[in-house]
């Protein structure tokens, strides 16, 4: 496994990076969509930002249009939505495929740590029943689903899509990370 912090990605404004800059502090990595019933998580997202950033912590959103269309925008459309709308501060990176044959290198990385995905029985079950999730698929199951990386860079817990960002078992595992170092 490729360390997920070095796997090359792009700035919403198009520059190169990695999210190696975040090395040293406790990253949520969330594959995000304007478009969707779970949109109004940007909301809960920025105010977890804004309460925990001073102690370390950061959230990178990946734009992805993987589900239903839900991400329809260009970069900086996307950009303007979230600032406008939501406020949000946090970085939001360049729009990419969280599944499929196109996937990004760090959506391959992430979803092949083994982690168990808390929280994800009753959307697993909406979404197969409707046709949109089939059982046993261990890639990204819709927009919003959260992964939580260490100080040390390393994987440390998955979220189910409607796991919300006042969800105490994600503010929990954000504390304990935090607390480590």
């Amino acid at each position: 496994m490729t360390d997920v912090l070095s796997v090359p990605v792009k700035r919403a404004d198009g520059r190169d990076t990695t999210l190696d800059e975040y090395r040293g502090k406790v990253l949520l990595v969330v594959n995000v969509a304007s478009k969707c019933g779970l949109t109004v998580q940007y909301e809960g997202l920025e105010k977890l930002y804004e309460d925990k950033r001073e102690r370390g912590f950061e959230i990178a959103a990946f734009p992805a249009n993987n589900f239903k269309g839900q991400e329809p925008g260009t970069d900086a459309e996307i950009v303007e939505f979230c600032t406008l709308t939501y406020d949000v501060k946090f970085p939001i990176f360049s729009k990419i495929s969280v599944k499929g044959d196109d996937q990004h290198p760090l959506y391959k990385e992430l979803t092949t740590t083994g982690l168990p995905t808390t929280g994800e029985g009753p959307m697993r079950q909406k979404l197969e029943g409707l046709g949109l999730a089939t059982e046993g698929d261990k890639g990204v199951l819709w927009n919003f689903e959260k992964f939580l990386i260490g100080r040390n860079g390393k994987v440390v817990a998955r979220f189910a899509p409607d796991v919300t960002a006042d969800d105490q078992r994600l503010v929990q595992a954000i504390d304990k990370e935090l607390s480590a170092g």
